[in-house]
């Protein structure tokens, strides 16, 4: 628990919506950078009951404190049992991007040892007004009014959470699937002409965060991505550009494009080893071209000659592209399931 002594102009008096009362909880208070341990220890503890097989690194809670467009001073809450142990944590993040709307992340846990005490309705009463307070105070300085969504995902599995969501006037509206593939032999997928297939280098990342806003801009819930927030992912300890591949033109335009990290805590958790596949994407004017298959299998070969034992992805069912048969037919087979559930004020 911190020990920052401006703690009292941080528990939301005039700066954010009350704070919760409940008898378990000790304390609440917004977060610090001191409380990153605190924040991720309760995250890992809900890890192991809500989604057994992925952990959340510790690294992914400290990037948030980096980004200009979070203060966790007032966008994260964190409740603390009497001896100073953090039993709940959540947070409220407006995306930077308003261009097209305003698009808030809810997200947060109770360690599983605090559960079915009503805590998780407390934390999420104070994220929900939170994310009602970023957005009024965004629109404040707007000279367009734009739509508003607050959204919040959920495991298929964790129905506590999804009735709890429910209550506060969210609708499930696009489950995802988490499909996995097993090292095995790659299919052979003819690459058009003209075009090339290169591992990912460091100099192209803006070139790759320009691919994936085209790519993505017709997805559901897609936001662009900022310069700040592409530097964090494709800095981060965890991505692996030798695993990573991306399908260029004659020009080196980036067309296609399949992003890989991979997390050892992971491993640990699956007891086998595995890569994530983070991105997978076909810049709009080069689509059904045959190109995600193609850079799919090359970063497949990538990390089967990485003597990795699984490939992993999520994908949303319901996607426009196909992605569901494509990935099928390359031999991932889908696992756990999770939901997105959205309110629109």
């Amino acid at each position: 628990m911190s020990d920052d002594s401006t703690v009292g102009t941080r528990t939301g008096d005039g700066a954010g919506p009350a704070l919760p009362q409940h008898p378990d909880v000790a304390l609440w208070r917004t977060g610090t950078r001191d409380d990153i341990d605190a924040i991720h220890g309760v995250f890992a503890a809900a890890d192991a009951v809500d989604h057994p097989s992925w952990v959340t690194p510790r690294e992914e809670v400290a990037d948030t404190f980096d980004l200009p467009h979070i203060d966790h001073t007032r966008d994260t809450l964190i409740g603390f049992a009497e001896d100073g142990t953090a039993i709940a944590a959540g947070s409220s993040f407006l995306h930077p991007s308003r261009d097209e709307k305003y698009s808030v992340h809810l997200a947060g846990s109770v360690h599983p040892a605090w559960r079915r005490r009503g805590i998780g309705r407390e934390l999420f009463a104070w994220q929900n007004a939170r994310a009602e307070q970023q957005v009024a105070e965004a629109a404040a300085g707007a000279t367009v009014e734009l739509p508003t969504e607050l959204k919040t995902y959920a495991e298929a599995i964790n129905v506590g959470h999804q009735a709890l969501a429910a209550s506060f006037g969210f609708t499930p509206e696009r489950w995802f699937a988490t499909m996995v593939r097993q090292r095995s032999a790659v299919p052979d997928v003819t690459k058009p002409d003209g075009v090339e297939v290169v591992a990912y280098s460091s100099d192209r990342e803006d070139d790759a965060r320009t691919a994936r806003n085209d790519a993505f801009r017709d997805h559901w819930g897609s936001l662009p991505s900022t310069p700040q927030g592409w530097g964090k992912f494709v800095g981060s300890e965890f991505f692996r550009a030798d695993l990573s591949r991306l399908v260029v033109d004659a020009d080196g335009r980036i067309i296609a494009f399949c992003l890989v990290t991979v997390n050892h805590d992971d491993w640990e958790a699956r007891g086998r080893s595995n890569a994530y596949i983070d991105l997978i994407g076909v810049v709009r004017d080069r689509r059904r071209e045959g190109l995600a298959p193609l850079v799919i299998s090359h970063a497949l070969r990538a990390i089967a000659d990485a003597d990795i034992d699984e490939a992993i992805l999520d994908v949303d069912t319901e996607s426009p592209t196909g992605a569901n048969t494509l990935y099928s037919g390359l031999g991932f087979v889908a696992e756990e399931r999770s939901v997105a559930l959205v309110r629109r004020p």
